[in-house]
């Protein structure tokens, strides 16, 4: 019984440092799952995900996975860059057709005076008027769905919301070239969000046949006449293989010419249609395969050849690791995830199983540094949801500044994601000056305290109150997931 007497309060303050342990790696896990399967924890997240992080982390995929199969939950006022295609087809119709009659009023003499739209106000600025505001309206409302769609698990799943915007990075379409301005949200919700955790190949023909990426990279301009090899290319390069994969110029070259007649058919109310009359139906190569006459069923055969081949594997699993693991991750989880996207013929969910059941995304030293983007959707996610039209605006005011506009990278490449690309102190200085104005408009995210280090609590606690949301958003343990 003495000894008993004397064990008994150091086995309850052993007893006492292992639950604080646990619960200690429980909030590291929170934050890491919360922060990489999504943006960033919500009060409610954060205690479901605090339970047991890697049981609540693996069912986020199924859940994202479900998501991904209803129709996106987007609001009426926002909501026609998805309407049908056919409409959107009619209304870039109508917005060309304004602009053609514009250009031709505006060079016909008018004894001096210079003729206007007589369908257009002379308070209202030329291209917000009618149909002439069709493509901003399409990227303004695109924009704000991005927005709101990541910061708001009520409008989407926070999973689905971050695989979106993996794939629509890989598979990036530029919404300043002019005629893939309308359609880049429709791109985004039709082709990235219903595919994203589905087959890859599948993923991969729907960009394919989309207005979009035909427009982006001018497949729709190539025929058998005026061969155009600029999506092959990238298709290969990009989409796919990697430059170091093996292939040849010939290889690029033979894959156009597979491609031929894959076009846009916005006349016809489609988005995409294949004209064989453009079709070059010769006997062509590709990797050393000998393809030949089968018209439109020539090009999906060789995507989903694409897709399915070995080098992709390794391409989207390094891809994958980088973004949800490490800027530098593992060989061995890297060959593991390819091993799982061959064995399964890319099925995306099953490799996204494989990512966060593996040690390696567990790993305390694996650490990552949030985007500009990834910044900005886990700051309003603290605050509720982009709700409002002035956090919106304020929100891509800042993406603008720092690097990451909304749909905005140019080259085919897509916006980088590791910290060498976004961590610089002028960067820093910008996500401090959002971080304090969105801070203003938000209450404290008391919540968010568990997730910050001691030395931060600490000094946090030490300014006004008024600061503290904006000093909690700006510290380094929040620009961290």
């Amino acid at each position: 019984m003495l000894g008993l007497a004397l064990c008994l309060p150091i086995c309850l303050i052993l007893s006492s440092q292992s639950a604080t342990a646990q619960t200690d790696t429980n909030t590291a896990g929170a934050w890491r799952a919360t922060s990489r399967l999504g943006y960033g924890p919500t009060a409610a997240t954060a205690q479901a995900a605090g339970q047991n992080p890697k049981a609540w982390a693996t069912s986020q995929i199924e859940a994202a996975y479900a998501a991904s199969q209803r129709a996106p939950n987007i609001p009426a006022d926002i909501a026609r860059f998805n309407q049908p295609m056919d409409a959107l087809a009619r209304d870039f119709r109508a917005e060309r057709e304004a602009r053609k009659n514009i250009k031709e009023q505006a060079s016909q003499p008018t004894g001096g005076v210079m003729t206007t739209n007589s369908n257009i106000s002379t308070n209202t600025p030329a291209d917000q008027a009618g149909p002439l505001g069709f493509s901003r309206e399409m990227t303004q409302t695109a924009n704000a769905w991005r927005l709101m769609s990541c910061s708001d698990p009520a409008l989407e799943n926070p999973l689905l919301a971050r695989m979106t915007e993996f794939w629509f990075n890989h598979l990036n379409v530029y919404a300043g070239k002019g005629a893939v301005r309308p359609f880049v949200g429709h791109y985004a919700v039709n082709v990235v969000r219903a595919n994203a955790l589905g087959k890859f190949e599948d993923l991969l023909l729907a960009s394919a046949r989309h207005p979009a990426m035909l427009f982006y990279l001018d497949q729709a301009q190539s025929n058998a006449r005026g061969l155009n090899e600029n999506y092959a290319r990238e298709l290969m390069e990009l989409h796919t293989l990697g430059v170091d994969a093996g292939y040849t110029q010939n290889d690029v070259r033979e894959l156009a010419r597979i491609l031929t007649g894959w076009t846009v058919g916005l006349q016809q109310g489609e988005g995409f249609r294949f004209a064989d009359r453009l079709h070059d139906s010769g006997s062509k190569t590709l990797l050393g395969r000998s393809v030949n006459g089968g018209g439109v069923r020539e090009g999906e055969d060789a995507i989903r050849m694409l897709a399915r081949h070995p080098a992709t594997a390794r391409r989207i699993a390094r891809r994958l690791a980088t973004t949800f693991v490490s800027d530098k991750p593992p060989q061995a989880l890297v060959d593991q995830l390819a091993a799982t996207f061959t064995r399964t013929q890319g099925d995306i969910r099953a490799v996204m199983h494989a990512l966060v059941e593996s040690p390696e995304f567990w790993r305390a030293d694996n650490t990552l540094f949030k985007t500009p983007l990834d910044f900005a959707c886990s700051a309003l996610t603290a605050g509720g949801g982009a709700k409002e039209r002035r956090e919106i605006q304020l929100t891509l005011g800042f993406l603008n500044q720092a690097g990451q506009p909304m749909h905005g990278w140019q080259t085919p490449d897509g916006y980088k994601t590791d910290a060498a690309t976004w961590l610089a102190s002028e960067a820093l200085t910008r996500r401090a000056d959002y971080a304090m104005t969105l801070g203003g408009r938000m209450s404290e995210p008391a919540y968010l305290q568990p997730f910050l280090s001691a030395a931060t609590r600490d000094r946090i606690a030490r300014e006004q109150p008024a600061t503290r949301t904006g000093l909690t958003l700006a510290s380094p343990d929040f620009m961290s997931k």
